[in-house]
């Protein structure tokens, strides 16, 4: 039996709309928030394409991008089956994006900042032994940007994260920063990853930066990990919304 598919989340599209990418999110969508289960079966390609209103080439393709993504089966003769989740390709686009949205226990966005804190925890160590004068002045500009802009939340994370950034381009570690980046970013389209930003929320992590800042600049870097680690964890404890 074809598993239902809940396409509610997908709006109207014109006929310039990239019709493939949508037809993937949505059933992305579907499986990871357990509204398609392991080992159910996809509609059939031509129910699929009437429901999205797209061609049977368009689901084809978009069958196929599922199941590079480790998300379902495609056997001939027999149907798509969606996979269990321990087969899902994590760091794909498509796949992190659909789990942070679909995070309702934040149990996602708990495992990306363990994996953020312990990545970027070894990306200062590694800075502080490469560190140029450059890099420190950019640093330096950085931390001096979020200090004026403590009155403007938004901007004020612009500057953190370019904090960041500049300390993992310091660090060499391109795969690392790369990883970083892509889940990072993955976690900054829902709100209950930034949560609420206070006033003192941001001078406390103004403080943190500034020791970060410091032990680069000494070039300790097994404290500036440390201090990393705990900026990175800590922050997160502050704002993650409490559990409903």
């Amino acid at each position: 039996m074809s598993a239902p598919i809940n396409l509610s989340a997908v709006a109207p599209r014109s006929r310039g709309d990239r019709l493939g990418p949508a037809v993937v999110e949505a059933l992305a969508d579907d499986i990871v928030s357990g509204r398609l289960r392991p080992g159910a079966t996809l509609p059939t390609e031509a129910e699929i394409g009437d429901h999205f209103g797209v061609s049977r080439t368009v689901v084809r393709e978009s069958a196929q991008l599922l199941q590079d993504k480790g998300l379902v089966d495609i056997r001939r003769g027999f149907g798509t089956v969606v996979r269990p989740a321990a087969d899902w390709d994590l760091i794909d686009d498509v796949v992190l994006s659909a789990l942070v949205r679909n995070d309702e226990t934040q149990g996602v966005l708990d495992e990306l900042v363990a994996v953020r804190a312990s990545l970027e925890r070894d990306m200062a160590v590694a800075a502080a032994g490469r560190r140029t004068e450059a890099q420190l002045a950019e640093i330096g500009a950085a931390l001096a940007a979020m200090e004026s802009l403590t009155g403007d939340p938004a901007a004020f994370l612009v500057e953190d994260t370019a904090f960041h950034d500049i300390v993992m381009t310091a660090s060499g570690n391109r795969l690392g920063r790369a990883i970083v980046t892509s889940i990072h970013d993955k976690a900054r389209t829902t709100g209950r990853y930034q949560g609420t930003t206070t006033a003192a929320h941001m001078a406390l992590t103004l403080d943190e930066h500034r020791s970060v800042a410091e032990a680069l600049a000494a070039g300790d870097g097994a404290t500036a990990g440390r201090l990393m680690y705990e900026h990175i964890t800590g922050s997160w404890a502050r704002r993650r919304p409490a559990q409903r």
